[in-house]
């Protein structure tokens, strides 16, 4: 069964990923909630290609992954789950709920420390919001992410099936809470206590650093209450709030090279924008 998973594990993913990204492009097609005034042509291709160079580095660097990190922990032993002889039953929720929580504090500790905010600031620098924001990652940081996930797995001794079940969620429901797609407010207000929606999670895409600093969490809404980082809606609104960061406001800044090289620059904010931020904070 584990060579099975282990195999497969490639093709499960990238299928998901195809009909999640198609379903959700052909929501916001039909029903969008923000008028975008960057097209899709100036934006999907930098954003579409960086997933595929993301998914090359880390195939590379990290030829196993988590899941494979999973295997390779329960064959040796290694980690709580295993030292404890946990039922399946019971490792695989534990797994899946830990495992969010630590990309919820990972996403936070991106925030907080300067060189790694300087990585996932390119996610924030998208002009519009919309399913390929939610897949548009530095590959450094994504690097760093998967080193981080393998490490709380292996620590864990998580369930293979486990980890696959959340990388799975992880990836979809990134995708759905970047999404430019209308819900009514009753059924937003029901599903933000089971997952992350687009209009939860747009807050943390708007300009006004305060807000920038809320929502941060991209599959499970439970962390953001329970630490204090949870906040309802944007000031201006989800249609008068301005998307993106300060420094980074040129269209030309959207194309793929200049993504890669974001990290390196070091630019100021316009005066304007930084007027706009004050008025809005």
């Amino acid at each position: 069964m584990h060579e099975t998973l282990q195999t497969h594990e490639p093709l499960i993913r990238l299928g998901i990923f195809l009909l999640v990204l198609a379903g959700m492009a052909l929501w916001e097609m039909l029903a969008a909630r923000r008028q975008q005034r960057i097209r899709r042509w100036q934006r999907w291709p930098g954003n579409l290609l960086i997933v595929a160079l993301d998914t090359l580095a880390v195939r590379l660097a990290f030829p196993l992954a988590a899941v494979g990190a999973a295997l390779v922990a329960a064959e040796r032993g290694w980690g709580l789950f295993h030292l404890l002889s946990a039922p399946l039953w019971l490792a695989l929720p534990l797994s899946v709920l830990l495992l969010d929580a630590a990309i919820y504090f990972q996403h936070r500790l991106f925030h907080a420390v300067p060189w790694l905010w300087r990585l996932h600031r390119m996610h924030h620098a998208d002009l519009e919001f919309d399913v390929t924001t939610g897949l548009r990652f530095h590959p450094l940081e994504i690097l760093i992410s998967m080193g981080i996930k393998i490490a709380v797995v292996m620590l864990l001794g998580a369930p293979a099936v486990a980890v696959l079940i959340f990388e799975v969620l992880l990836n979809a429901t990134s995708m759905f809470n970047h999404g430019n797609v209308r819900l009514s407010e009753r059924v937003d207000r029901r599903l933000r206590l089971l997952v992350v929606t687009p209009d939860m999670h747009r807050v943390h895409h708007s300009i006004v650093h305060r807000e920038t600093d809320s929502n941060f969490g991209f599959n499970l809404p439970w962390w953001d209450r329970l630490f204090g980082t949870y906040r309802d809606q944007p000031g201006a609104g989800h249609h008068g709030m301005t998307l993106g960061i300060e420094a980074f406001r040129e269209p030309r800044e959207l194309r793929l090279h200049r993504m890669l090289i974001q990290p390196l620059l070091n630019p100021k904010p316009h005066a304007g924008q930084i007027r706009e931020q004050e008025s809005q904070g």
